[in-house]
């Protein structure tokens, strides 16, 4: 580890990319806990400032792949790998509507996801007042999203390394190279991946980074506050990656015979009010709610229609995720997803369930036979 601070310690100008076997060793480093305390956190800022290249990136994650198995689900299912990781300030969770619709219309959408910034709330609290199981083990998500088109994984229960290092973004006050990497982890290897950016350099990053890894279909989208969603506001840039070749696109409500709306449309909820968001996302499957806070939910359902390949164009998919709410089939699919769950976990280690450590440990302690497996 010292060597690879060394190398990429120099500053955005003299700094050396690493290559791909000295990624994915420094990236076993890490997660097997050889490096310091001082160690990570030098080489987390030092890369951090350099900037990962396209190959760090892809070999980040295929390192990162080799501790875990991915869930068991059949290939043969129309699913979508949803990461949701940026947390919200000022818009409310569009994306968990637009899950729940996309299901109802016949696609498979796994959404992982961490809690690691209680000043940006991810949906966690959300799915939980609308009764969606949020504690399941990799078994227990893959047995809903084969039954119900629908899961949630929180990335502290399926890889607890990694989560602890998304959490030290709270200590350093700056993201790390965890943050795309677990956007990228795809923990069930879904042949599609919707993923959100913020920071504009990211968009391509990631996408040459998914081309490396032969990932054969994901939309890379600039969203809003970083997460999967297209914006009801403005414009949308998105990278779609589909057989080997990315094409670049600017995504508007137009495109989806919609009318524009406005950031007021999208307004969020304090984390005090996570009741009155579950319950506007109730009332608008529920076609209680028309208007633009559903517009909003329709066009980003119809994006992971669409992603799915339920669809061939958006404009096939928006009439699908639109039948699939009018009919009363995403009512029906919420009331089917808030259902007992037999495969709940106890409670996060934060709150007095799992052991702190011991999952870490279970994980690491078979690198060897996993990093044999496929990643």
């Amino acid at each position: 580890m010292q060597a690879f601070i060394a190398k990429i310690g120099k500053g955005k100008k003299t700094g050396k990319d690493l290559t791909w076997g000295e990624s994915k060793q420094a990236m076993r480093l890490l997660i097997e806990g050889e490096a310091t305390p001082a160690q990570v956190g030098a080489f987390l800022l030092a890369m951090r400032i350099k900037m990962e290249s396209v190959t760090e990136l892809a070999a980040f994650t295929a390192a990162a792949r080799e501790y875990v198995p991915p869930l068991p689900v059949p290939g043969t299912l129309a699913m979508v790998d949803l990461p949701v990781y940026a947390g919200k300030r000022d818009t409310f969770h569009a994306v968990i509507g637009s899950a729940i619709i996309a299901a109802a219309a016949g696609s498979a959408v796994l959404m992982h996801g961490s809690e690691s910034d209680p000043e940006r709330p991810g949906p966690v609290p959300v799915l939980a007042h609308l009764g969606i199981p949020t504690q399941l083990d990799a078994t227990g998500a893959a047995d809903r999203l084969v039954k119900t088109g629908f899961a949630y994984l929180d990335m502290a229960l399926y890889y607890p390394p990694v989560a602890r290092f998304l959490e030290l973004r709270r200590e350093l006050g700056l993201r790390t190279l965890f943050s795309p990497v677990t956007r990228m982890l795809n923990p069930a290897r879904a042949q599609s991946q919707v993923i959100g950016v913020s920071h504009k350099p990211y968009l391509e990053k990631i996408t040459e980074a998914l081309k490396m890894l032969g990932t054969g279909r994901a939309l890379i989208v600039q969203g809003v506050e970083g997460d999967p969603e297209l914006s009801l506001a403005a414009g949308t840039k998105v990278l779609e990656l589909r057989d080997g070749r990315v094409i670049p696109l600017m995504i508007s409500p137009k495109d989806f015979g919609l009318s524009l709306g406005s950031a007021q449309d999208m307004a969020g909820f304090s984390r005090a009010r996570v009741d009155q968001e579950a319950a506007l996302l109730r009332r608008i499957l529920s076609g209680e709610v028309r208007g633009a806070p559903r517009d909003w939910i329709v066009m980003n359902a119809a994006m992971l229609v669409y992603a799915s390949g339920k669809a061939s164009s958006s404009a096939e998919a928006l009439p699908l995720a639109l039948r699939a709410l009018d009919s009363g089939a995403a009512a029906q699919k919420l009331l089917e997803l808030a259902e007992t769950s037999d495969y709940t976990l106890p409670l996060r280690p934060e709150q007095g369930g799992l052991p702190d450590s011991g999952d870490a440990h279970a994980i690491v302690s078979r690198a060897p036979e996993l990093r044999s497996a496929p990643s």
